[in-house]
């Protein structure tokens, strides 16, 4: 099994510009399965999870073409609507094929649900709710399937949660559905934008695009198209911890301004981080960040003198695939601060891992770690449980002193397109080892 071979203390510096959206790439692509057209695709991650999707789509018939960063699918001779099992289950992202396959051919079935990050329970009754509301009927017969009778029709319908997974399901359910659906407490991340531009381009109008609120007037036919997959604020925000708690000036080109508005109030008000945003006309935006060669980290507490908390919500606020590695900041500020994980039960177990390398938390349940810092890291041998605890596990390795080995590196490459090339083009000293 592979890992990265890690020494801590190197000045990190120099630019760097984040890949595509994971979370935007898998349902852009699985929205060929809306149309027999090509859908053509750019500036796609190359990582692991956008290969399983891929590759479910090629195993349900549709044509691929990879080019580089580029991707072309059309899904005009499709012979499945069952996804192949081992793959389906080993990702997140494999949940919104449900969507496209049943408003346009009616059935969908896999022995399980998806699987992805093992970071606590993940309900997809949100997705349930919305399908049954449009017209789906769930087949019992001892696996999971779903079939529809006759054309899906649009719906007025309150999410009971704003899961950003079920939004999409039902964006690409509703984009073919007889009538108008309004989706109410929707996710509004970034990622769902790109979908929903996506879908605007292939045809379906939505109005309240950024909003709660999204009123799809369905189709019924979609067309052909070709977009753009945003950057990845996660990778982003990814990038700000580590230019915070590493010597050197970190600048990060590509980023979007109003992507970085909460992770400038909890890295930057919250844990001191210096960094500002500059207009830059060689990027693929037009603005990077920049953080500062001279960090003093610090905790701001409250009014009052009081403990401050950082948490996650559904966006704008703080995203949940950031709380790691802010966490790993916080080890590196002076003061103490609560991090509270709202939504996933499993995130914060990793710290265990964070206390072995020498970093004062306290893991009072499974949502709630305390951290005192700063905090002198040193080299140790762990492991990556997911995503993004494999990456917070990289800022602490490259922060720390003497050498880390992080094993089960695969979950990190599923999310970060060749990592360790980019950090080496920065001055760290990470080596793969397969």
């Amino acid at each position: 099994m592979s890992s990265y071979i890690i020494e801590g203390g190197s000045s990190i510096s120099g630019t760097v510009t984040p890949s595509g959206n994971k979370n935007a790439a898998m349902p852009l692509a699985e929205a060929c399965l809306l149309t027999d057209k090509p859908i053509t695709l750019h500036n796609m991650p190359q990582i692991g999870d956008v290969d399983t999707v891929l590759e479910i789509l090629a195993g349900l018939g549709v044509d691929v073409t990879r080019d580089g960063t580029s991707a072309t699918l059309c899904a005009a001779h499709l012979r499945s609507t069952e996804p192949e099992p081992h793959l389906f289950a080993q990702i997140r992202g494999s949940l919104t094929l449900m969507g496209p396959l049943l408003t346009r051919h009616g059935h969908f079935a896999v022995p399980a649900t998806a699987g992805g990050d093992d970071i606590g329970r993940r309900r997809i009754d949100t997705h349930l709710h919305i399908f049954n509301s449009l017209g789906v009927e769930m087949v019992h017969n001892g696996r999971f399937e779903m079939k529809t009778n006759g054309r899906l029709r649009g719906k007025d319908i309150l999410l009971d949660e704003a899961s950003v997974t079920a939004t999409e399901n039902g964006l690409m359910a509703a984009s073919l559905a007889e009538g108008t659906t309004i989706l109410r407490n929707a996710a509004s991340e970034p990622h769902v934008q790109d979908l929903c531009h996506l879908l605007v381009a292939m045809g379906c109008p939505i109005d309240g695009i950024g909003s709660n609120t999204l009123t799809i007037h369905g189709q019924e036919q979609l067309h052909g198209a070709e977009y753009t997959v945003g950057p990845d604020y996660v990778e982003i925000g990814s990038y700000i911890g580590l230019g915070a708690i590493t010597p050197g000036e970190l600048r990060i080109s590509g980023v979007v301004p109003e992507h970085l508005r909460m992770m400038e109030m909890v890295f930057v008000d919250r844990l001191g981080v210096r960094m500002h945003v500059e207009k830059d006309p060689a990027s693929t935006t037009g603005w990077t960040v920049v953080i500062d060669e001279q960090q003093s980290l610090r905790v701001r507490t409250d009014f009052g003198g009081a403990i401050p908390r950082i948490d996650d919500q559904p966006w704008p606020a703080f995203p949940p695939d950031l709380m790691s590695i802010a966490l790993v900041t916080a080890t590196q500020a002076k003061g103490t601060v609560l991090i509270h994980e709202k939504m996933y039960d499993g995130r914060l177990y990793f710290v265990d891992k964070l206390s072995a390398m020498g970093a004062q938390v306290i893991l009072c349940d499974p949502h709630r770690v305390v951290v005192v810092g700063p905090s002198q890291l040193v080299g140790q041998h762990v492991t990556s449980p997911d995503i993004r605890a494999g990456m917070a596990l990289i800022l602490a390795a490259l922060a720390a002193k003497g050498q880390t080995v992080i094993g089960n590196i695969h979950q990190i490459d599923r999310g970060y397109q060749k990592i360790d090339q980019k950090l080496r083009a920065l001055g760290a000293q990470i080596e793969r080892v397969d």
